[in-house]
């Protein structure tokens, strides 16, 4: 073997193990540090965003709103720089539970979309009441966007707050920090929980216990239950070290207490509270001044 063909093996070595790592980036809902524009607010400005969010989200059945909400978000989640792979998986089973809700929905009331909007225009005869409308498929689909608009926004906070911040920013609006600290507590070992049952899987497998598709789906949900046991006793467990670790460092004995993760307000952070408060005072405005509840274009 001459040099040249050496070189080029271990290019290829390489390059293959660099795409290894790619395709490697673990996924879940915990704290990413891209140092993004985003990561610089104030966890205040933030938390206040996400709850305006959600306000505005649920004063609303306007399709251009929710519309304009979803792309914002989408625009918001692309500048976190997060990679995509992280939130794929995220994605795909909130789209997939979102349309199992949509047909439930209209399993239970086929005809809900025709009540509300007050106009019925056949698309499908089916039997009995469930014969599908236009009305009724332009209501599925706003009631199904209007939730999935809150998706990017909440993977937006995730993403870029820090559990500690968050915290913080709890604290500082209000919230006893007990409270603050317990909610912190939850979303920094919500990563080593999924790594506890990513654990318990294999070794269970390990054990011969099957979890593919050559086994029935009730017997895959029996099998589940054999991880969340042990899975359930190892967080109980965590949860009694970290209990018994703050008691000897006598948390909850003052009724302040400082943080180290607060930042302090900028500008910046200023003016996007600004313009959260006119976007949902003009929201409540347009919601209390609507006449109808949805906007049906046709």
């Amino acid at each position: 073997m001459n040099k040249n063909t050496f070189n080029n093996d271990i290019k290829k070595r390489n390059n293959s193990s660099n795409v290894n790592k790619t395709k490697k980036i673990d996924f879940g809902i915990n704290y990413v540090n891209t140092n993004s524009v985003l990561h610089q607010l104030n966890g205040v400005t933030k938390f206040v965003l996400f709850l305006a969010w959600v306000t505005v989200v649920l004063t609303t059945f306007d399709l251009r709103l929710i519309l304009a909400l979803i792309i914002t978000g989408c625009t918001l989640l692309k500048l976190t720089r997060v990679p995509f792979p992280v939130y794929k998986p995220l994605l795909i089973a909130t789209a997939s539970v979102l349309s199992i809700n949509a047909l439930f929905m209209f399993l239970l009331a086929p005809q809900q979309g025709v009540e509300y909007i007050g106009s019925s225009t056949l698309l499908l005869s089916l039997w009995g009441d469930y014969s599908l409308t236009q009305e009724t498929l332009y209501y599925l689909l706003t009631v199904t966007l209007k939730y999935f608009s809150m998706f990017p926004i909440a993977l937006v906070f995730v993403f870029t707050t820090h559990p500690t911040e968050f915290a913080a920013s709890l604290n500082r609006l209000g919230v006893p920090y007990k409270i603050a600290y317990a909610v912190s507590l939850t979303l920094r070992y919500l990563p080593d929980v999924k790594n506890d049952f990513v654990n318990i899987m294999h070794a269970q497998q390990a054990r011969g216990v099957d979890l593919s598709k050559n086994v029935s789906v009730l017997s895959r949900i029996r099998n589940v239950a054999k991880i969340l046991g042990p899975l359930i006793f190892s967080s109980l467990d965590r949860a009694d070290e970290i209990s018994n670790a703050m008691t000897l460092r006598g948390f909850g004995h003052n009724k302040k207490r400082t943080w180290y993760s607060l930042k302090p307000m900028t500008k910046q952070d200023y003016a996007v509270m600004g313009l959260i408060t006119l976007v949902v005072t003009l929201a409540i405005i347009k919601r209390v001044m609507a006449t109808e509840l949805f906007w049906y274009p046709f």
